[in-house]
C-alpha cells in the first residue's frame, strides 16, 4: 500500500523549501550584510537548495511513474500541465542553485553582492514556479480526480473502501 502513495508524500518537500528560500537566503544576506554573518553561512543557502534541488528529482521521477495510472482518470492535457510546470520549476530550481554558488568562489565585491541579492530574487521567482506546480497538481487531485486512481487500487486489493482505509491506517500506526 505504502508504493501507491509516494508521489503525493514527497512533492512536499521541495515545494516547502522554495516557499521558504527566499525567506532563509534573503535573512541571511541582510544579516550578511549588516554583518551579523560570516560569508561562509551562505553555504546552508547552497546545502538547502540543493536539498529542494535534489527532492525535486525525486518528485518528478515518482511522479512520473504515476502518470500511467492517473492518466486511466485524468484528460492527458491536465498531466501534461502539470508536469510541464514542474519542469520549469525544477530547472528553475537549478539555476537558481548555480546562482548561488557562485559568490562562494568570489572574493569580496560588488559582483559577489550582486550574485548574492540576484540568488535571493531568483529563490523568489522559483518559489512561483513551486507555486504553479503545486497548484497543478492540486488541481488533478481535487478537481480531475488523480487520487481516485489510488483510492480505487486500494479498495480492490479489499472487500471495501473502509477496509482499505483500516488497513491503510495499520499499515501507518505500524511505522510510527
Amino acid at each position: 500500500m505504502d508504493q501507491l502513495f509516494f508521489h503525493p508524500r514527497v512533492v512536499h518537500l521541495p515545494l516547502a523549501l522554495s516557499m521558504l528560500m527566499p525567506l532563509i537566503g534573503g535573512g541571511i544576506v541582510f544579516a550578511y550584510f549588516r554583518g551579523w554573518f560570516d560569508r561562509r553561512v551562505w553555504v546552508i543557502v547552497c546545502l538547502l537548495q540543493a536539498l529542494l534541488v535534489g527532492s525535486g528529482l525525486v518528485a518528478m521521477k515518482t511522479g512520473e511513474a504515476d502518470q500511467e495510472q492517473v492518466a486511466q482518470a485524468v484528460a492527458e492535457r491536465h498531466i501534461e500541465s502539470h508536469e510541464e510546470a514542474a519542469e520549469v520549476f525544477l530547472w528553475a530550481s537549478a539555476l537558481v542553485l548555480a546562482l548561488m554558488v557562485l559568490p562562494l568562489g568570489l572574493s569580496e565585491g560588488d559582483i559577489r553582492n550582486a550574485l548574492l541579492i540576484f540568488a535571493c530574487v531568483g529563490s523568489a521567482a522559483g518559489a512561483l514556479l513551486g507555486y504553479r506546480t503545486g497548484d497543478a497538481g492540486g488541481r488533478l487531485v481535487y478537481e480531475h480526480g488523480a487520487a481516485s486512481v489510488h483510492v480505487n487500487a486500494a479498495a480492490s486489493s479489499s472487500d471495501n473502501r473502509v477496509q482499505a482505509l483500516e488497513e491503510y491506517e495499520e499499515d501507518a500506526d505500524s511505522h510510527e
